[in-house]
């Protein structure tokens, strides 16, 4: 479980935030088909874009998608269940990053 949150944070520094996947290139770095992926947006489970009758797809996007896949696989979880588990481990990663951002700030130790 370790290596897949080297491999997810490696891949977060990696992409450009401002970069653009296409729906194939999500499918493809999740190892999933389209259909699954499609399957996510529909159901409001991943975020995307359309422009000119395509999809794309931000960095952080794919990072969330990788998420599911992994949730899906490895616990043979729901979709909405991956989806609410992958919510929450975002929230507790944004709540340790304001954490450590305050401790900074007034001089704490962590």
């Amino acid at each position: 479980m370790v290596t897949h949150n080297f491999v997810d944070n490696a891949l977060a520094e990696l992409l450009d935030e401002h970069a653009r996947l296409t729906l194939d290139d999500l499918a493809r770095s999740c190892c999933v088909a389209p259909g699954w992926v499609v399957e996510r947006l529909e159901a409001g489970l991943l975020a995307g874009e359309q422009a000119d009758g395509r999809w794309l797809f931000s960095s952080t996007t794919v990072l969330r998608a990788r998420r599911l896949a992994r949730l899906e696989a490895s616990f043979d979880a729901d979709p909405e269940l991956a989806a609410l588990t992958t919510d929450l481990i975002e929230e507790v990663a944004a709540l340790r990053q304001r954490l450590q951002q305050l401790e900074s700030r007034l001089g704490l130790a962590p």
